[in-house]
């Protein structure tokens, strides 16, 4: 692995830091500037020739400015003589916009897609993508790593539950929490959520499938924005007579003001990964991506 170098991104640098560690390799510091127009600019002084590179940088809020450093980073790996750049995008940005919606609309995936393919990228890891709709348009060996059983694991070892039920806020997302439920040995429930495509506006179905009263909740999705459908969600919960509601995200986008209000509605914890450096971010993912890299550089 000496010729293994990891980059962490200005939005990923303790995740990337902890990956670096988990390979026992060396951690390249990419420093970040930012001018007062909102232009940003990234700085490498590291020689980079015939190095194996990993640039971990997650694509949250600012995304599209992190997107592009992550872009300016691989131009960087190409341009001084790198001879393999692996991106480590935990949270891929824009993977919602998977298709076409609304006549007009782009489908912003697709032209991601295309930018790394011409950066020549040959693998890429990223965790628990939106929609596998999205994989689709990558033409290189992807990597959607599942942190079901990380998270699953967690929420064994550290909350107390009784006759646990995971709770999907929409039907979209009943494969995670079946998965999730089968490595508990606990019962899953997928709410009907509808959104209005014009408006935003969110409705759910307050009639459920089975009885929840005084069975605890863990309520499951692949990532938290506004947290408007979780607090519909433990509303409807709560109105069914519910235990205690937890909740547990893959990619925790809401700031930390709306992770305090979410938190004030009556859930006893909010739990994600470290995809997004966030206050609730308490499942590591480095072991997890460092194992798949691995397995991706002994091939190279």
């Amino acid at each position: 692995m000496k010729d293994v170098v990891v980059l962490p991104g200005p939005s990923s640098i303790e995740l990337g830091s902890s990956i670096a560690s988990c390979l026992n390799v060396d951690a390249v510091e990419v420093e970040l500037r930012t001018f007062s127009d909102g232009e940003s600019k990234i700085r490498i002084n590291a020689n980079l020739l015939d190095k194996k590179c990993i640039v971990v940088q997650s694509t949250y809020p600012p995304v599209d400015s992190h997107f592009l450093q992550a872009l300016m980073m691989l131009s960087y790996c190409n341009d001084f003589g790198a001879s393999e750049v692996i991106p480590v995008i935990p949270y891929m940005g824009y993977a919602r916009q998977d298709r076409v919606f609304l006549e007009g609309e782009f489908v912003t995936m697709s032209m991601i897609a295309k930018l790394f393919e011409y950066f020549g990228t040959r693998s890429l890891i990223t965790v628990d993508i939106h929609s596998t709709k999205a994989l689709s348009y990558f033409n290189c060996d992807i990597s959607n790593i599942s942190s079901m059983p990380l998270l699953a694991k967690y929420a064994i070892n550290n909350f107390s539950l009784t006759e646990p039920i995971i709770v999907s806020p929409d039907l979209g997302g009943v494969p995670r929490a079946k998965e999730f439920a089968g490595i508990m040995n606990a019962s899953f429930l997928g709410l009907r959520k509808n959104r209005d495509r014009f408006t935003g506006n969110i409705t759910m179905d307050e009639k459920l499938d089975i009885t929840i009263k005084n069975r605890d909740i863990v309520i499951l999705d692949d990532m938290v924005s506004s947290g408007g459908t979780i607090l519909r969600a433990v509303d409807i919960l709560k109105n069914n007579g519910c235990g205690k509601v937890f909740v547990m995200c893959v990619h925790a986008l809401s700031d930390e003001k709306s992770i305090t209000l979410l938190k004030s509605s009556g859930i006893n914890e909010i739990v994600s990964t470290n995809s997004i450096p966030r206050s609730c971010s308490k499942v590591d993912l480095s072991s997890e991506i460092a194992r798949t890299l691995s397995s991706i550089l002994s091939r190279s």
